[in-house]
């Protein structure tokens, strides 16, 4: 009986091992298998062969964005800001109040100002009815000319003060509409100077407003290279891979006696989406330019950009996927130059989300 148990148990143990070593080949033959797809993932990436290209001279020129119409708003008289109607980066119409300064001082005064013509209108009243009596009396011969001449500088007299008060009057209403800050065209506010309960002093610029439906590039290029000529003048907005025709080119005829530079300003055309004081580049090619050195251009898409790396994939020699470091150019459209880091006969990956699988499932 006891042979018999033990028999039995060696058969379990048996069977139980190669059981174990079934499914460790079976594993093993699925990581082969894994392996496998994954280098013909691997084999299959899109690939694009490098090449070096002979493109135009051109020169680039950091700039920065401004606007045609720009104004910094201030006030004329003093006084404390009672109310603030905007932000900044609000937009706002032509006319419309931006805020409201303390004009009770003012509108007191045009209010006594005012007081003071009507007490003068009837003294001229006064006067000029004096004027007619006398006048009657004189001609009668029942005054003497002296009196009627006392009659008639009294009511030149009061007739003057009328004039002088009106003038005065008219001078504190046009001072107490002083205390309403309007926009004086259509535009955005960029910047605030004060906010509501400061005071405001004549002068002080209080808010910055500007169009922004006309804006322009400014840069400073030398003197050197605007005098062979301009052509093909494009400008790059920061974030931006597609260039912008300028519609209109202005060129300053001062020349900088330090730097031997003018400054070029390049219109951009309506509905540019830029704000005053962005960064952005005038990329030059003077005119007559032949052919320049070869230089290495790689689609965007083909770029990774990860926290501060920019790289590429690149196929190695053992046929997988390589993450390579790169430095950068200016893009040009679909395209962006390749400074260092890649070299003409190099095998591209042209789709860097391809290469990244075809790497996870090799591992």
């Amino acid at each position: 009986m006891k042979l018999v148990n033990l028999s039995s148990h060696t058969m379990q143990f048996l069977a139980s091992g190669i059981a174990a070593r079934v499914t460790g080949l079976a594993a093993l033959g699925c990581a082969l298998g894994l392996f496998a797809g994954g280098m013909a993932r691997a084999a299959d990436l899109p690939v694009a062969i490098v090449q070096a290209r002979a493109v135009g001279r051109s020169v680039t020129y950091d700039g920065s964005v401004e606007a045609l119409r720009q104004a910094q708003l201030a006030v004329q008289v003093p006084g404390r800001v009672l109310e603030l109607g905007v932000h900044a980066g609000d937009t706002v119409r032509a006319g419309q109040v931006l805020l409201r300064i303390d004009a009770r001082a003012a509108e007191q005064g045009a209010a006594a100002s005012s007081a003071q013509v009507a007490a003068a209108r009837a003294a001229l009243d006064v006067a000029t009815s004096e004027l007619a009596r006398k006048r009657q009396l004189a001609e009668k011969k029942y005054l003497s000319q002296s009196a009627l001449e006392q009659a008639e500088s009294q009511y030149r007299a009061a007739k003057a003060q009328v004039g002088a008060l009106t003038a005065q009057a008219g001078a504190a209403q046009t001072q107490a509409t002083l205390h309403v800050l309007r926009a004086p065209f259509d535009g955005v506010v960029a910047q605030l100077g004060v906010v509501q309960g400061d005071m405001a002093n004549p002068g002080q610029t209080l808010l910055t407003l500007y169009d922004p439906k006309a804006l322009r590039v400014t840069a400073h290029v030398p003197a050197s290279v605007l005098n062979r000529g301009e052509t093909d003048v494009r400008v790059w907005l920061a974030g931006s891979d597609t260039a912008i025709e300028a519609t209109h080119m202005q060129v300053l005829p001062a020349v900088d006696a330090r730097t031997l530079t003018q400054e070029v300003r390049a219109e951009l055309p309506p509905g540019t989406r830029a704000v005053p004081g962005e960064f952005a580049r005038l990329q030059w090619r003077a005119a007559g330019a032949g052919a320049g050195a070869a230089r290495v251009f790689v689609p965007v898409s083909a770029v990774v950009h990860r926290t501060e790396v920019t790289a590429v994939y690149v196929m190695g020699a053992d046929g997988r996927p390589q993450l390579r470091q790169v430095r950068l150019g200016v893009p040009q459209g679909d395209e962006v130059e390749v400074l260092s880091g890649l070299d003409p006969g190099e095998r591209l990956v042209t789709d860097p989300q391809a290469a990244l699988r075809a790497l996870a499932a090799e591992r």
